[in-house]
């Protein structure tokens, strides 16, 4: 009894097997991947032919997020000095002639005491130049006398405005000099407005000429910068669309227009700098130096498409699987190698040749699945 029992539990366990077996993928002959009603069924299949769709003719290129140079200021001081005070950090945002900070040096006061003591001295020399240029004119005094004053006198003048001009890029003023309201601090203003990316400066710290103590972007006008490769550039005209991404922050596609075409080639990679127009909904998403791939879009053309889900890649090779029968209950399909042209979000152009063309029926759905 418990030997019946045994086989027939045996051979139910090995016709529920064969049963579900019928459901899987037939295995390969023939070169052919076939499977059966069943699974193409259940797996939700489709067959389709490639369909004509409009494609655009991008040219693909690399660059950053940039500003114009008059958006972009480096703060330095022709006089050195120790950081007297500040408070700003990067990321601050700033308004042109805004007070940045404060350096002090004692070399300030030297300047203002060398332009206090030649003032002076411009009343005495001012008022000898006058008076010998009388004599001279009623032939009372020689012309030596005459011209030694006159001299003098435009030499101080000369070294007056030199001063006063260096008292000016200090931000010190020279009508309070001349009251005799010295001082050994500056303070340097905000030659733009923006936001601070670089700061350089802490209190105490000695800040030297070549120094550069902040840096100030404006991203107000945030702009493409992208370089083109010489062999794609005379496609590239101003007004067309560009489409592009920044890979390391996000998938999201932005959108550009070429604004303006370099006119010479740069590098030796031979590239031409082309200048893109951002839309301004988009920048306030983007930095100032944050690379990009972009798309610049030269034209457009008819192509055959398919899904890009029925496109199989491997070693960078492209496949699809091409149907070469409907029998014996199942499918045949062939993995058959193809060209592709250009790219959409959802479709890929295949370039016909004496495989494929536009009667050919491909597995459009269910490809992955099928190929594992």
């Amino acid at each position: 009894m418990k030997l019946f029992i045994y086989t027939l539990a045996f051979t139910s366990l090995f016709f529920s097997c064969k049963e579900k077996k019928t459901t899987e993928i037939l295995p390969k002959t023939d070169g052919l991947i076939s499977v059966t009603n069943t699974q193409f069924q259940s797996s939700e299949m489709v067959i389709s032919k490639p369909t004509e769709q409009d494609f655009d003719i991008k040219i693909k290129t690399t660059g950053k997020i940039d500003v114009p140079p008059q958006n972009r200021a480096k703060v330095t001081t022709f006089i050195g000095g120790y950081v007297k005070s500040t408070s700003l950090l990067v990321g601050n945002n700033v308004i042109k002639g805004q007070a940045l900070l404060t350096l002090e040096n004692t070399e300030f006061l030297d300047i203002q005491k060398e332009y206090l003591e030649i003032t002076e001295q411009m009343k005495y020399l001012k008022s000898e130049y006058e008076r010998q240029k009388t004599l001279y004119d009623e032939k009372i005094t020689s012309q030596k006398n005459y011209l030694k004053a006159e001299s003098d006198y435009r030499k101080a003048k000369a070294t007056q405005q030199s001063l006063k001009a260096k008292l000016q890029l200090l931000n010190i003023n020279p009508s309070n000099v001349e009251k005799g309201k010295l001082t050994s601090i500056i303070t340097i203003y905000s030659p733009i407005s923006g936001d601070i990316v670089i700061m350089n400066a802490n209190v105490g710290m000695h800040i030297a000429p070549a120094d550069v103590i902040l840096e100030i972007v404006d991203t107000e006008h945030l702009h493409l910068e992208l370089a083109v490769f010489e062999k794609d550039i005379l496609n590239v005209k101003v007004g067309q669309k560009i489409n592009f991404t920044v890979p390391e922050a996000s998938k999201e596609v932005f959108n550009a227009e070429v604004h303006l075409v370099g006119k010479s080639i740069e590098g030796n990679d031979r590239t031409i700098n082309v200048h893109g127009h951002l839309e301004d909904t988009i920048k306030q998403k983007l930095l100032t130096g944050m690379f990009v791939e972009a798309d610049i879009i030269v034209g457009s053309k008819k192509g055959l498409a398919i899904p890009i889900e029925a496109l199989v890649t491997e070693n960078h090779k492209n496949f699809v699987l091409l149907l070469k029968n409907n029998k014996n209950n199942g499918y045949s399909f062939k993995k058959t190698a193809v060209t592709i042209g250009e790219k959409t979000a959802d479709l890929v152009e295949i370039i016909p040749d004496g495989t494929i063309n536009e009667s050919s029926k491909i597995l459009t759905k269910g490809v992955f699945d099928l190929i594992n």
